[in-house]
């Protein structure tokens, strides 16, 4: 006996939202990596913005989200100092004692969590936790996640209340 069917099976548009998605996030999450590889030169060889800016856009021909990685480099360059007056007191060292990779993920993490309220904050300290857990030193990922967590409960107070 046969049956019939009154709903439809999904199709593949779900299938092809979900890719879309993953492919979106997937070209985030490179530029992500980019941005902390370009802050750590930036931070150890002192170049000029533009020329970091160039030269990663050159070299980098995969599927990555350019203009993100374009708008948050230049920002948090822009931003360091009153980045790093932010998460200073939220640190156990001073800033200056802090890992190169460790200070470029608290960066660009502090910069997403104040200005990149479109990005739940739980996606900001996610991907930077898994950055540092790839170019961190052993167990910094743990650090990273601390200080990231402790700054979103003023940055994002809404947002972390909810959760």
């Amino acid at each position: 006996m046969s049956e019939s069917r009154d709903t439809p099976e999904p199709g593949p548009a779900p299938l092809q939202e979900q890719g879309a998605r993953k492919k979106k996030l997937s070209e985030r999450h490179k530029a992500r990596r980019m941005i902390l590889q370009a802050l750590y030169q930036w931070h150890m060889a002192g170049a000029p913005v533009n020329d970091i800016l160039a030269e990663f856009l050159v070299y980098y021909k995969g599927r990555i989200d350019r203009d993100y990685f374009r708008e948050v480099f230049s920002a948090v360059t822009g931003q360091a100092e009153e980045l790093d007056a932010l998460i200073a007191p939220l640190l156990d060292r001073d800033i200056s004692r802090l890992d190169p990779v460790e200070l470029a993920l608290l960066r660009l993490g502090s910069y997403e969590l104040k200005d990149r309220i479109d990005i739940p904050y739980r996606v900001v300290i996610n991907e930077a936790v898994e950055l540092a857990k790839v170019y961190g030193a052993t167990d910094s990922h743990k650090y990273v996640n601390g200080i990231l967590d402790r700054a979103s409960k003023t940055l994002r107070v809404a947002e972390t209340r909810g959760a």
